[in-house]
């Protein structure tokens, strides 16, 4: 069965097809700058990877590129041999603990959660919306990344704020990256041959801490909206509240300015004066550049503190994973966090932490904890709940 996943940001579509339940990539490709001048798209197919500067003044474009491209390059001989398409769709709230078929009903809350994820679900619903009119024969699934992290108990998930804001308005944590961090649940029990408990770190330009045990969310670091937790690319993390205020009233800050300066210019950017990027955040050190020194301190302070938290938490943990951009090819801040959690009994195998990009322990034979770099595959789980629905 050809199942087709998707994920659309605010300026991105990413694609992947796979043949299940066997999980073989027929294609796969992502069309950037969407809306944007010098838009593009690249597509892999067969090990061959292409790129092509078209333009995408939205992402019903984007769509239509691709289902052309599907039959031009004859990975379906018609679009009727697409049986599901998996959508991702970053805010579900406490509406949906699972993924779900498309409905009318559905794409009315998604679009009423939008003020909790404003670039990502009304993106998600023009995504569903195009694939629904070029690809009409196909059932549509949604998967959300808020859905693995149900599993929280009551006081975990409130807010110590005045109860009715959560019975009226639903503001509670959420948490993200929950397709990320079941993936890595499920491959690293599948790897054990058992629950384990773990603490996940999703650790990107987005980045989020997890604890899992029985292979269900404990606890996780973002909250009513992704920007709480760890420090991140251009995210605040936790800070205290109170600065909001303050700046409003002494600096003139209003809502937008506030949204603004605590999602898209704080974060490593805001520390470095614009360095929003851990690569470069790791070439400024080695150039000396102090203000990148001191981001990437209090980054792995941020994670580390969480890791603390939930080994507390979990009453001490089997493996400590970690995956997304960052933690699958920063051989630094492995180091570092491994470095932070000695006192833990968590040792380093340095020349197996030196891989980027493949599964691979890299904690020492004597750690007392497991260390794991395990890439992560959104998709692949968007197709699995999609196939099985469909199925």
């Amino acid at each position: 069965m050809k199942i087709l996943a998707v994920n659309c940001g605010s300026s991105s579509l990413k694609f992947q097809m796979y043949e299940m339940p066997e999980e073989n990539v027929l294609i796969s490709g992502v069309f950037e700058r969407i809306g944007i001048e010098n838009s593009f798209y690249t597509i892999k197919i067969n090990g061959e990877k292409i790129k092509k500067d078209v333009i995408l003044n939205n992402h019903e474009d984007a769509v239509r590129i691709l289902v052309d491209e599907l039959l031009e390059r004859k990975i379906v001989d018609s679009l009727d041999e697409i049986k599901g398409i998996g959508h991702r769709v970053v805010q579900g709230a406490d509406k949906f603990d699972k993924s779900v078929l498309v409905d009318d009903s559905v794409l009315k809350t998604i679009d009423e959660l939008s003020s909790l994820a404003p670039l990502h679900n009304p993106a998600a619903l023009i995504g569903i919306n195009a694939f629904k009119e070029f690809v009409p024969n196909a059932s549509h699934v949604v998967v959300f990344d808020t859905a693995f992290h149900q599993t929280m108990a009551k006081e975990t998930y409130l807010y110590a704020l005045p109860y009715e804001l959560y019975e009226k308005y639903g503001i509670r944590k959420y948490g993200a990256h929950g397709t990320s961090h079941k993936y890595v649940t499920e491959f690293m029990n599948n790897y054990y041959k058992e629950n384990k408990k773990l603490i996940v770190c999703h650790i990107g330009s987005g980045a989020s801490i997890t604890a899992v045990k029985d292979g269900k969310v404990v606890d996780t670091s973002m909250g009513f909206t992704p920007n709480a937790g760890v420090i991140m690319g251009t995210r605040t993390g936790d800070i205290d509240a109170s600065i909001i205020p303050y700046l409003i009233k002494n600096l003139d800050y209003s809502a937008d300015d506030i949204d603004k300066l605590i999602n898209k210019e704080s974060g490593f950017k805001g520390i470095t004066g614009g360095i929003s990027d851990s690569r470069d955040i790791e070439d400024g050190i080695k150039a000396g550049n102090e203000k990148c020194e001191i981001a990437q301190k209090m980054f792995v302070r941020s994670i580390v503190n969480y890791i603390a938290k939930y080994y507390v938490l979990l009453n001490g943990v089997d493996a400590i994973c970690f995956t997304a951009g960052i933690g699958e090819n920063s051989i630094l801040t492995r180091q570092n966090i491994m470095d932070s959690l000695s006192c833990l009994g968590v040792t380093i195998d340095n020349d197996a932490n030196s891989n980027r990009g493949k599964f691979i322990k890299v904690s020492g034979d004597d750690s007392k904890i497991d260390c794991f770099v395990v890439p992560t595959d959104e998709e692949v789980m968007i197709a699995r709940d999609t196939f099985e629905i469909v199925k």
